[in-house]
Parts: structure tokens; sequence; C-alpha cells
């Protein structure tokens, strides 16, 4: 099996400095170290491209990292890095930077059911109840309350063979912005198969979240 890890760099989230390193650092070695992955192709946006070539030029040389300009959307940034990939690859992974606590151990049980299946996302369920809200100018109020049976919630990486992603980029309604890729990959009719994930694989979607994830990485082996 030949994989290929897309990865994309939101604009100053993975600069922080995270236990020693960055949200960036630890993603591009979780998958630049594996022998399954022959080919990184890491999306910036344009204004951050100076700044990851300083920052992390040693690490991109090391692994061979191709660097590509991300897109106004994030699947016109996976859409750019498709464009890269090699044909010989037999499968794509596209994995969000801003998760540096994913373990190799998850990698390997999506990358698995990936060439059982043909396409396999991380996901855990959801635990909390969901509640549909309304904000505006003054407030935000609840405005539906939904059952959480059977509703997960994506992670990264998500994998496909590369040949389900490109046709599901290459025949997107262009009127639609997709979710993700998995929901793209589902409009062809593709069934995805689920790998349950860690929760301790979250998102940095805000400064608060930091410490948490700092400690997560601090705590775990991919720290060295």
């Amino acid at each position: 099996m030949r994989g290929v890890n897309l990865r994309g760099i939101e604009r100053k989230k993975t600069f922080f400095p995270l236990a020693g390193a960055s949200a960036c650092l630890f993603s591009l070695t979780a998958f630049g170290e594996r022998s399954d992955v022959f080919q990184t192709i890491l999306v910036v946006a344009p204004e951050d491209r100076d700044e990851v070539l300083r920052r992390y030029g040693e690490t991109l040389a090391r692994y061979n990292v191709e660097l590509v300009n991300g897109g106004a959307e994030r699947f016109l940034s996976v859409e750019n890095a498709l464009r890269l990939v090699k044909t010989d690859a037999d499968f794509v992974a596209v994995h969000d930077a801003a998760r540096p606590c994913v373990s190799q151990l998850e990698i390997d049980a999506v990358f698995d059911e990936a060439k059982r299946s043909g396409a396999a996302i991380l996901a855990v369920p959801t635990v909390g109840a969901l509640k549909r809200v309304r904000t505006d100018s003054e407030r935000s109020v609840v405005v539906e309350s939904k059952s959480r049976a059977g509703i997960w919630e994506a992670q990264t990486p998500q994998v496909f063979r590369r040949d389900i992603l490109v046709k599901a980029y290459r025949e997107r309604a262009s009127d639609a912005a997709p979710l993700d890729d998995c929901g793209l990959v589902e409009a062809l009719g593709v069934e995805v198969s689920v790998v349950r994930g860690d929760r301790r694989n979250i998102k940095i979607t805000s400064e608060d979240e930091l410490a948490l994830v700092e400690t997560i990485l601090k705590d775990s082996a991919l720290v060295k």
C-alpha cells in the first residue's frame, strides 16, 4: 500500500508552541515517519507560506513535504492538494494539522479499514444532548432538541482510495460546500466505514484548548 497524506494549516492556530514543538510539527511527524506514507502535501494560507518555511523548513525537508496554497474554503484547499497527488498512490489521508494528538494506533486502524472498504474515517459517538440554536443580536435560544442516537462526530484522518476521492471532487456539485471529504464521497453513493477514534484527538479551534492539548501531548507516547 502506498499512501499520501494531505494536511492543512489553519492560520496561526497551529503555530502556537505545544509540548516543546507546535501542533503542525506533531502532525507532520505523525505521518512523515510512517513507511506507508510516501508523499506529504501541506496546505498553507498564501500569507503564511514564508513563516511556515522559516519555522518548519528543516522538518519539511526531512519528510520531503510539498507546499500548496490553500483556498477560500477547506474543500478548495484539499482540491488544490489533490492536483499534486502522485498517480501511483493507492490511498489518500486527509488530516487537520490542528489535530496534533492523533495516535499511530488510530492512523493504523483507519488505514487498515480503508484498505478493506475503500473509504474510512475516524469518529466518536456524540455524548451530549443536541440542541439546534437560533442566535440573533440579543441572545441565543434553543429551537429544537435532537436525539443523539446514532450520531457520531467525525475526526481526521479520513482515508480514501485515491480514485474514489478524485472522482468525488471531480463530480461535486459546484453550488454546494461539503462539510468534509467524507460528505463528498457519500454523495457518490460510496459507503464510508467508521473507525472509532479517541476523544483525545481533538481539533484546536481556539486558544482556550491549547492547555488541554498540551497536557494530552505531554502524557502520551507522541512526545518522545
